[in-house]
């Protein structure tokens, strides 16, 4: 016996799991407030946090539209994005860290801090600097 959806149903099923998919793909997220670590990354990516006070504060939108261009470029090294825009939720990370207004910081697969910033960082010189890691050349022999 096979269950049929209905048309509307099995036509929104075909529109919303693939793009439910491609967000869980993404390596831009949202830094959930109770993140009081990176650990879960560790080994695995190397995060960047962008902390910011809005989605709309101009560093942000600059950083943001900078990093999407090499988008491929970033996943290629491991790369995930992740953006605090939120500072009344409190979050956990950002207490720690204590971003003054924008701020970029890369931390590597090893958990370390590898750079702070407090105004955008071009792409080239996110790439460049993880291109010069020592694990990163590990990964490309």
């Amino acid at each position: 016996m096979t269950l049929a959806l209905p048309a509307p149903l099995f036509a929104l099923c075909l529109l919303l799991c693939p793009a439910a998919q491609a967000a869980d793909n993404t390596i831009f997220r949202s830094l959930a407030p109770d993140t009081a670590t990176l650990n879960q990354y560790q080994w695995h990516y190397r995060p960047v946090v962008i902390f910011a006070p809005s989605e709309i504060e101009a560093n942000y939108v600059q950083q943001m539209a900078m990093l999407k261009k090499t988008e491929a470029e970033l996943a290629d090294r491991d790369i995930i994005v992740l953006s605090d825009t939120a500072p009344a939720t409190q979050g956990q990370l950002r207490a720690q860290l204590k971003p003054r207004g924008f701020e970029v910081v890369l931390i590597g697969k090893d958990g370390g801090m590898k750079l702070r910033q407090q105004t955008p960082v071009s792409s080239a010189v996110l790439l460049s600097t993880i291109d010069s890691m020592p694990m990163r050349k590990a990964e490309q022999d």
